[in-house]
């Protein structure tokens, strides 16, 4: 009998100092697993990025939100709202190529650079031009897409047309008819009948731009940039491309008259509508309705 309680004894001790081991070898897998193998480079101008020093930097920068395995899961991905971009999809909303396409390396070092405004991707301008070239090369070992697929042609944006009175209204009636006020609502506060009914492609719910409190975009801050998004669509979210259905010079026109709806925010497009007694009107009316903190950060 005491042989037997022995045995149990050594068998438990045997199984506490075995136990540990097999997790640790199994994280050291899974660790070794997450680092996918395919050597990936990126080309952003005069820079070639490398994914072997990319992933040392994204081991030590962003496998917190986007995961080990870059899936969008990582430790604090279930408080991130909205969720981390899950490189495996290769899906990005930021690209200078049409719909459906992969973006350029220059997309993604733009958005790595730039961040995202009113969500926890910060910019990582504080790293070095190479570093942020490493990154993006190895954030494309993360999806097969890379191999199989090519980068989309990028879209042509034409010269942006002069700025007149007569482009604002264009824009306005342009609004109406894409019936853009159904998301972000009829003053661009991101209040639309349709606002509460949105979500991603990850099944989150998902807020419409904010033109009132907004002073730049997810995806830039120039004209130019308020044109691509109309012309290559937000992929992931339900923001469309127009580009079927838009001309380019209508789209200049819906930038112009979607300028005036940042009344904070102290453009060209704004002074101009002001200047006239029905945008003036429009305009005190929206600043009268609600008490402007001072900070430009929209919620």
């Amino acid at each position: 009998m005491l042989n037997i309680k022995i045995s149990k004894i050594c068998l438990n001790v045997a199984v506490a100092l075995i136990l540990p081991a097999a997790i640790y070898a199994q994280q050291a897998d899974q660790a070794a697993a997450a680092k996918p193998n395919p050597h990936m480079e990126s080309h952003i101008g005069d820079l070639t990025g490398h994914s072997e020093p990319g992933a040392d930097l994204y081991y030590r920068y962003c496998w917190g939100c986007h995961g080990a395995r870059g899936n969008g899961d990582g430790e604090n991905a279930p408080w991130v709202t909205p969720t981390p971009r899950n490189f495996v999809t290769a899906t990005f909303k930021c690209r200078s190529t049409p719909t459906g396409t992969l973006p350029l390396d220059s997309d993604i070092y733009n958005a790595m650079t730039r961040g995202f405004i009113t969500t926890n991707m910060p910019s990582w301008v504080a790293l070095t031009s190479q570093n942020r070239a490493d990154l993006v090369a190895f954030i494309k070992t993360f999806s097969a897409r890379w191999v199989t697929d090519k980068a989309g042609d990028p879209i042509t944006v034409p010269p942006e047309p002069a700025l007149t009175l007569d482009s604002i209204k264009r824009g306005k009636t342009l609004f109406q008819k894409l019936e853009c006020w159904k998301c972000h609502g009829p003053e661009g506060r991101g209040d639309g009948p349709s606002a509460s009914t949105l979500t991603d492609s990850n099944d989150q719910p998902i807020k419409p731009y904010n033109f009132y409190t907004g002073y730049r975009f997810k995806c830039g801050t120039t004209n130019s940039d308020l044109y691509k998004i109309f012309m290559t669509g937000l992929d992931g979210t339900p923001m469309p491309s127009f580009a079927d259905v838009v001309k380019p010079e209508e789209a200049w026109d819906l930038v112009h008259y979607l300028r005036t709806l940042q009344i904070w925010h102290k453009s060209a497009e704004l002074t101009l509508w002001e200047s006239t007694p029905e945008g003036a009107a429009i305009v005190k009316a929206e600043r009268v309705r609600d008490t402007y903190t001072g900070n430009p950060i929209h919620p």
